[in-house]
């Protein structure tokens, strides 16, 4: 098991090992194997829509949406995989342990910052399928339906709703 401290960088200290850090660095790394998959799959389907015949007639609000989607997903894929990069490189590189108290801390925030990309990607996408098949009305439904999914389930149920009960 590696070293880890409560403080990162040169001339800090290294403690003993933190099993409480390690188990939520484990358990993080875990989650992002299980949400990878589906930003680099959305990624993949918004990589090759550009190249289909009929892509060049969709109107300019679709081709914003694609836009959005793009970017974010591909924000989404780097924020998403910078924890895992990090935990290999950072031993064999700076010879700083590789699990800390502030690098999970930094590895959270960035698999925050990722969802919160990855569920912008999701609503421009949606906005962009059901614009072109449904309108401008029904886009707007679906894709207040999927925001209000996700921010339920994604944000308020961990930070609001999981604090009431014991």
């Amino acid at each position: 098991m590696d070293d880890v401290s409560d403080e990162d960088g040169a001339g800090g200290r290294t403690g003993a090992p933190d099993n409480e850090v390690d188990e939520q660095f484990r358990a993080l790394m875990e989650g992002l194997r299980t949400t990878l998959p589906g930003v680099q799959v959305l990624f993949g389907f918004l990589l090759a829509l550009p190249f289909q015949s009929d892509f060049s007639t969709i109107a300019s609000v679709d081709r914003f949406s694609y836009g959005v989607a793009f970017l974010s997903s591909a924000v989404a894929s780097v924020l998403l995989i910078a924890p895992s990069a990090h935990q290999r490189v950072r031993g064999l590189v700076t010879g700083i342990p590789r699990r800390t108290r502030s690098h999970l801390e930094t590895a959270v925030r960035l698999t925050v910052a990722g969802t919160a990309a990855f569920l912008v990607a999701i609503m421009a996408s949606v906005h962009l399928v059901t614009s072109v098949r449904f309108g401008s009305v029904g886009a707007a439904l679906a894709m207040s339906a999927i925001a209000g999914l996700a921010g339920w389930t994604w944000f308020f149920m961990p930070l609001v709703s999981f604090r009431r009960r014991p």
